[in-house]
């Protein structure tokens, strides 16, 4: 079975990935962390983690989806050409991909976003100043899914997390994650 790789870079958000975590091990799908380096990588909340795999060394054939969690500073991450290089290798009209709060960002940049309706966390403000995404295809819904493409705002990370499930046809207890 293909995995789900699950990028990680400082500062990442660790709560947003939390339900679509659990809503991929209730449906048995294999993920891959990744990241740049063998370094200890730590969340905005302090969790540190080390990277099962790395952006150079990922077989494109053995993922079918990416998971992207949003970022303290987004920003820190724009001269990371690797970390792009990924995101367009692992891309095919299959893939799925979900990203949340900042992080559609990383996929605008990556040229991912092109002609796909997307939310992102950012401000109306700080979108034109990035000049990557295109201002017509945003939504201010919370989660928005075109195609093999969702994306979330941060607080939408429960609805976040089960869009990934069923883009996935898995099969997992959605009563898990009422309020």
């Amino acid at each position: 079975m293909k995995k789900t790789a699950v990028l990680l870079y400082p500062q990442f958000s660790e709560y947003e990935l939390s339900i679509a975590l659990s809503v991929l091990m209730q449906g048995n799908k294999p993920i891959v962390t990744v990241g740049f380096t063998n370094q200890l990588i730590k969340g905005e909340s302090g969790l540190s983690c080390v990277a099962d795999s790395y952006v150079d060394e990922i077989n494109p054939d053995e993922i079918d989806s990416i998971l992207l969690p949003g970022c303290m500073d987004i920003m820190s991450l724009t001269d990371e050409v690797r970390l792009f290089d990924f995101i367009k290798k692992v891309t095919t009209k299959e893939t799925v991909i979900a990203s949340i709060s900042s992080s559609p960002f990383l996929l605008a940049k990556a040229g991912v976003l092109t002609g796909k309706k997307y939310t992102v966390g950012m401000t109306e403000e700080n979108r034109d100043m990035v000049g990557v995404f295109e201002k017509e295809n945003y939504s201010n819904e919370m989660v928005v899914q075109d195609g093999n493409i969702i994306t979330a705002r941060g607080r939408g990370f429960i609805r976040f997390g089960i869009y990934l499930g069923k883009a996935l046809n898995l099969e997992f207890d959605e009563r898990w994650y009422q309020e």
